[in-house]
């Protein structure tokens, strides 16, 4: 499970595509003419100059909409205003044979499309807060829209089935691995941000307006204990594990796992067995926990109890250097029943130095990589220097990939390389070659079957039977469930 949304440095890549949005401008000047679907008296887009601030906040309002954020009202779409999916595979296809500019020019400059039907075409719904208002109000969020599609790694159309996938899991021998909050649910652990049972979605029943603030490294330190407070409903199960994490074990085994980047903190990858050097943290993780005074760490479990019991827990290092400090000064004042010389300006003050400064003990604080704090510096490296270039196959699991830098790693990597998703929900800003739906226990149970191999479960029946039921052949999706009684072993339609 990740503290979704946790800051750090973003990943640089090379795009294949400039931008044409430009925040501070119509982009590529959309709505600059009097031309067809254009009122003369219609507002221009807006071309103001905007703060940081206000940038930061419109770009991450303009993503939530086009990732289909539950915290945005949608309108009630029109049939009119909405492309059929025939109309847009063809829209996104004309995009990228023929470049933003000249698609621009034949769609909105033309008139022949208007911008809320290119922004269906793709995947954005439009706010109620857009409804009644003018075209070139919505330029920007189709510009970031054509970006997002023109940055989009392209599908490989030789992989397509699970069947596929099972040949790729034998053939290849660095698969790295990607995964979210979904792998670790069937433990009882909660994600963050689903809607209704997600940790935030708790804390806002309970009054937060803004639960992210609970994991904000400067609310920490002013007030440690509403995080002592809140956190123990995430605190991970030390001795369980599901059957994806046993499905990455076994991959260690066979020698085919190359990096688990996991944006989960709950450490059970470790306690599943997986090797240190195997496993990147990208939010870090409740494994260790260090002081915020004299960064002496410990690990992770010392401080559950604390939690429990909605305590936060004092540094023991600091606690012993400030209780060793006082017996020191006792003693030097009554050793020989005389005061210690006063020290005058220049004289050096070094005995005084470091933790005889501390006025009171740390507060202990996981390593999991709140708000306001980098990312774990290994995740650039280990992904820039070593992984880049070796991976072969990746597959992505239990996550809708929307949190940066974990989000950007599909596009990052070489194009040639296959991608695998498999989570319960379809994501569309990514284009994976094989889209396996479903729980991630079902899917990798069976994925595991089809390549020959022995996962073995408590938490699968010895007697599972899967279905799996092509979803989209175009797409690339399938649904894989557990076979209910009488349910046939493959639908007819499934593809072979």
């Amino acid at each position: 499970m990740a503290a979704a949304g946790m800051s750090g440095p973003v990943m640089v890549q090379e795009q294949p595509h400039a931008p044409i949005v430009d925040l501070d401008a119509d982009p590529i000047h959309m709505g600059a003419h009097d031309g067809p679907g254009r009122p003369a008296d219609a507002p221009a887009a807006k071309s103001s100059v905007v703060s940081d601030d206000d940038r930061e906040e419109l770009v991450s309002l303009l993503e939530d909409i086009m990732d289909g954020e539950d915290a945005v009202e949608y309108a009630t779409e029109m049939s009119r205003d909405v492309c059929t999916v025939a109309e847009a595979r063809t829209f996104r296809s004309r995009l990228h044979e023929v470049g933003p500019n000249q698609f621009i020019l034949e769609t909105i400059t033309t008139g022949n499309v208007g911008v809320r039907k290119l922004c269906s075409a793709f995947g954005v719904r439009i706010p109620a807060f857009f409804e009644g208002c003018e075209d070139e109000q919505l330029y920007q969020l189709l510009g970031l829209a054509i970006n997002r599609e023109l940055n989009k790694r392209p599908r490989l159309g030789q992989y397509s089935t699970i069947d596929d996938a099972a040949k790729l899991l034998q053939e290849r021998s660095n698969i790295m691995v990607i995964t979210g909050a979904g792998i670790s649910t069937s433990l009882g652990i909660p994600d963050f941000r689903s809607k209704n049972t997600g940790f935030y979605s708790r804390l806002q029943e309970m009054g937060f307006q803004e639960p992210e603030q609970v994991f904000d490294i400067q609310n920490f330190d002013e007030d440690p204990s509403t995080f002592y407070t809140l956190a123990g409903d995430i605190l991970p199960d030390l001795k369980k594990w599901t059957p994806t994490h046993e499905f990455i074990r076994l991959l260690q085994d066979k020698d085919k796992l190359l990096t688990n980047y996991t944006q989960n903190i709950d450490n059970v990858e470790s306690h599943a067995g997986l090797r240190t050097e195997k496993l990147i943290q990208c939010h870090g993780s409740w494994a260790t926990a260090t002081c915020r005074k004299c960064k002496y760490r410990v690990p992770g479990e010392d401080i559950f109890e604390n939690i429990r019991i909605h305590k936060p827990m004092e540094c023991i290092k600091c606690t012993a250097e400030i209780a060793a400090h006082k017996t020191g000064m006792k003693r030097k004042r009554s050793s020989n029943g005389t005061s210690k010389k006063r020290r005058g300006p220049g004289d050096d003050d070094s005995e005084s130095d470091g933790a005889y400064d501390i006025p009171q003990p740390g507060i202990m604080k996981p390593d999991i990589t709140f708000f306001g704090e980098a990312l774990p510096q290994d995740f650039f490296d280990r992904l820039k220097s070593q992984d880049k270039d070796k991976v072969d196959l990746v597959i992505v699991m239990g996550t809708s990939m929307k949190v940066a830098p974990v989000s950007e790693i599909p596009n990052f990597l070489p194009r040639d390389v296959p991608q695998i998703y498999i989570s319960r929900d379809p994501i569309h800003h990514i284009n994976f070659d094989i889209n396996l739906l479903g729980d991630c226990d079902v899917v990798v149970a069976e994925l595991a079957r089809r390549a020959g191999w022995d996962l073995k479960h408590s938490m699968i029946a010895e007697d599972q039977k899967t279905t799996v039921t092509l979803v989209d052949d175009l797409e690339h999706i399938s649904s894989v469930a557990v076979r209910r009684p009488g349910q046939l072993s493959e639908p007819p339609a499934q593809k072979a």
